[in-house]
């Protein structure tokens, strides 16, 4: 009896530290969901302003759309420490 208590108090702590491991995995893998929905976030938040940088049709030229989008881009490299003069 004694050895099955024992060995029903070592399964009890294996499942414990189970759900233990269980639980840490799963708040670490919340904390990466939020990570990307905030990279999300500023993604279409980016998204949104090269849209308002090109504008309507008709409100400036192609070429002055064209440029400003890659002032846009070029500033969102360097952000991103990627120097687009070298690439």
């Amino acid at each position: 009896m004694a050895n099955e208590s024992a060995t029903y108090d070592g399964r009890l702590r294996d499942l414990e530290a189970e759900a233990f491991r269980t639980g840490r995995t799963l708040a670490e893998h919340s904390e990466q969901l939020t990570t990307i929905r905030e990279q999300q976030r500023t993604a279409f938040g980016n998204i949104d302003s090269l849209a308002n940088a090109i504008g309507a049709p008709g409100d400036r030229s192609i070429a002055e759309r064209l440029d400003t989008i890659e002032r846009v881009l070029f500033a969102l490299a360097r952000a991103q420490g990627i120097d687009p003069d070298v690439c």
